[in-house]
């Protein structure tokens, strides 16, 4: 496996962590540094260890877990995404809490079940998994810092905060079936 197919594997896996990110950043008001550190350590963690459990369980549960890995991912990204828009509507919402560990264990988990199978797609080819993991983790970390700054610098407009954070609601269930059409199809 090149670096240049192992780079371009991580970007595409890396896309779905940032446009979540993207969103996170829209809601977060206070502490942003910190919040796009914490978002870049969980996303990028769950990439890299997702690539590699996939990876592991590629040898013995492959068949079980690719018809149902895409419905995983859907469920909680449109929990989570109707969950913004319904608080979007409320006058009285708190912006979404990227200090709430279990938001970011939920997040992290659903933007990464697709490196879980790509992992079992490379235990397929039979290539190795430390430096793909070890890039998948890297990159996933560095797009999704800038993705929560760039939510964070849009909400300057604040008197769209509503609308934004319907945007970023709708992103993260357009995500979801996103994930649910491409293992449909």
């Amino acid at each position: 496996m090149d670096i240049f197919f192992i780079f371009m594997v991580a970007v595409g896996l890396a896309m779905d962590a940032f446009a979540v990110s993207v969103s996170c950043g829209l809601c977060v008001i206070e502490r942003r540094l910190q919040n796009a550190l914490k978002a870049a350590l969980f996303f990028g963690f769950f990439q890299w260890g997702m690539l590699t459990l996939g990876w592991l369980a590629g040898f013995t549960f492959r068949t079980f877990i690719e018809p149902v890995d895409h419905w995983i991912a859907f469920v909680l990204l449109a929990f989570i995404g109707v969950r913004m828009w319904r608080e979007s509507l409320s006058d009285s919402s708190e912006p979404l809490d990227l200090s709430s560990l279990k938001l970011m264990l939920t997040l992290a988990l659903a933007t990464s079940i697709d490196a879980f199978a790509a992992g079992i797609s490379i235990t397929a080819l039979g290539y190795p998994i430390v430096l793909p993991s070890i890039i998948v983790g890297i990159i996933t970390f560095a797009l999704s810092f800038v993705g929560v700054l760039l939510g964070c610098w849009i909400t300057q407009y604040a008197h769209l905060r509503k609308y934004l954070d319907r945007i970023g609601a709708t992103i993260l269930i357009g995500i979801g079936f996103k994930i649910l059409l491409e293992h449909l199809i």
